[in-house]
């Protein structure tokens, strides 16, 4: 592994889409909570905005008035290398990321930067590996996709559970998720847009088993066969979950020979009574059903602009909890990672803390397209827990 191209200063992180909702929570935590001598920026396309999101972080730290406002457009790759170039790392909550995000993962990748997005979009994340990661491993690039709600709090829930249970044997491990809250309009234009793309993402997956290599050599990591169920342990119903959560935990696992020779993840949604599990089932079905038409699309789009989010008091009530099931060496644990609202409050605590480790911790060396369990691990579960997200030991 090459060592990173750049050459900004060593800890520079910037926050790119901060005049968007969630963008604007990620930098009004890191107003709060980053280190008084953390040198960062914020970038867009629109100084005006910029101005007006500085002025509201210099209400919180007044240091924040000095913060410098960097030009980037996702449609100017030049303006992308020139912040890629001064920075340890950038984040990212400009979505979709199927349309605006490669340019800037190219950029990182060319530069040696770190990244940190908030995907959940599985077409996006495999074509960036297809076309960036050999790439990034050569400038020492770390590209860590899905550093929110998707898919923090599975891939290092999964992590803290393996780590419960024997080393050198196989493992099993189910994830139960129940959560409330509302969609941004980002959030829910980022939805709509993968499940339209159900036949793209096909193909994107296919192109990337093609490319990436066996790393987990004679380990077998696979699937649980996901089932709808009851299941006493999580007070409900349980339906398999369609998204890139999996994908993120097995990954982690390909990774780490602390997941065992044989390790199996199945990933699910909790819902206490049987007729709202039906209920759930038929509206999933329905609403992919009508982000394959675009006038459904846009119609459904206009109910929440791009920006417009929920409410400081809705997000107070949101809440979230995922349990975990770990099986191996006749060993049996259940943990358990609980949060407050799990879509902006917790996802920019979880974003701007997974950027603060990546410039200020003592990490493993990887380079790449890597998972937040590969790239941070220990060091994240501990940066998490001290911002108040539990990760904990229910049953051993």
């Amino acid at each position: 592994m090459a060592s990173p191209a750049h050459t900004g200063p060593t800890d520079a992180l910037v926050v790119f889409g901060a005049t968007g909702f969630t963008g604007e929570l990620t930098a009004e935590y890191l107003a709060r909570n980053a280190p008084a001598d953390l040198r960062w920026a914020l970038a867009g396309r629109n100084r005006q905005k910029l101005e007006a999101v500085r002025d509201r972080l210099a209400a919180i730290e007044p240091r924040c008035a000095e913060l410098p406002l960097l030009h980037a457009d996702a449609d100017d790759p030049a303006s992308l290398r020139a912040v890629t170039a001064s920075a340890k790392a950038i984040i990212t909550t400009v979505g979709p990321y199927i349309r605006f995000g490669e340019p800037l993962v190219a950029a990182c990748a060319a530069e040696g930067t770190d990244y940190l997005d908030l995907t959940g979009e599985p077409e996006f994340v495999d074509r960036m590996y297809v076309a960036h990661h050999s790439r990034a491993v050569e400038t020492g690039a770390r590209i860590v996709h899905a550093c929110g709600f998707d898919s923090i709090p599975p891939d290092l829930g999964a992590y803290f559970t393996v780590k419960q249970l024997p080393e050198g044997v196989p493992i099993r491990v189910e994830g139960f998720v129940s959560a409330s809250g509302l969609p941004s309009g980002g959030t829910l234009d980022s939805a709509l847009t993968a499940m339209s793309r159900a036949r793209q993402t096909l193909s994107a997956t296919r192109e990337r088993r093609s490319a990436e290599p066996d790393f987990a050599g004679p380990r077998k990591v696979g699937s649980v066969k996901e089932r709808p169920r009851r299941e006493p342990r999580v007070g409900g119903w349980a339906l398999p979950m369609p998204t890139i959560d999996p994908q993120i935990v097995r990954r982690s696992a390909r990774a780490l020979e602390r997941y065992g020779p044989d390790f199996s993840y199945g990933h699910y949604f909790v819902v206490k009574h049987l007729p709202v599990a039906l209920g759930v089932v038929g509206g999933l079905g329905g609403l992919f059903a009508l982000s394959q038409l675009p006038p459904a699309r846009r119609f459904i789009l206009s109910k929440r602009a791009s920006g417009e989010g929920p409410s400081a008091q809705q997000r107070e009530q949101a809440w979230f909890k995922l349990r975990f099931i770990g099986e191996g060496g006749g060993e049996r644990v259940l943990c358990e990672v609980t949060g407050g609202d799990p879509g902006y409050g917790e996802t920019a605590k979880m974003l701007a803390e997974a950027a603060l480790c990546l410039v200020r911790d003592e990490l493993p060396e990887s380079a790449g397209q890597v998972t937040t369990a590969v790239a941070m691990g220990d060091a994240l579960l501990e940066r998490l827990q001290r911002a108040g997200i539990s990760f904990k030991v229910v049953e051993p």
